[in-house]
């Protein structure tokens, strides 16, 4: 799902070029299944990357990674596994990153996180997430 908000799409525009500067090779952009949607699929190398990007004005208080809580690391976990299993990927290589963008009127603040969390395995105690 492309996100709905002017702010959302200009930050995961951005988070695609500062990634491919780096060398990174956007391998799709949101991609989704049943179980949800991650923003930024790359290669870093021989690494595959699942990349959330966060943007925030500077009018917010948290910081743009903080949203990336456990939750949130919970379904993205189950739909990278999704992914894995779909594209028979399985034995790659793989991790979760972050890119945080603070928008400072017309100039933005990047972070990129690398590793940012561990999969989280889905449970089998029958939460829906």
């Amino acid at each position: 799902m492309i996100p709905s908000s002017p702010i959302g799409r200009e930050g995961e525009a951005l988070a695609v070029s500062y990634l491919k500067k780096k060398g990174y090779r956007i391998i799709e952009r949101n991609y989704r299944c049943r179980l949800g949607e991650i923003d930024i699929v790359a290669l870093d190398r021989k690494t595959l990357c699942f990349i959330e990007v966060k943007t925030r004005s500077t009018s917010d208080y948290d910081r743009p990674e903080m949203a990336v809580h456990k939750h949130k690391q919970h379904r993205l976990s189950k739909v990278a596994l999704w992914f894995l299993k779909e594209k028979h990927l399985e034995d790659v290589r793989a991790r979760f990153d972050v890119v945080s963008i603070r928008r400072r009127g017309d100039l933005n603040e990047v972070q990129h996180f690398e590793n940012a969390f561990e999969l989280i395995y889905p449970s089998n105690t029958g939460n829906r997430y």
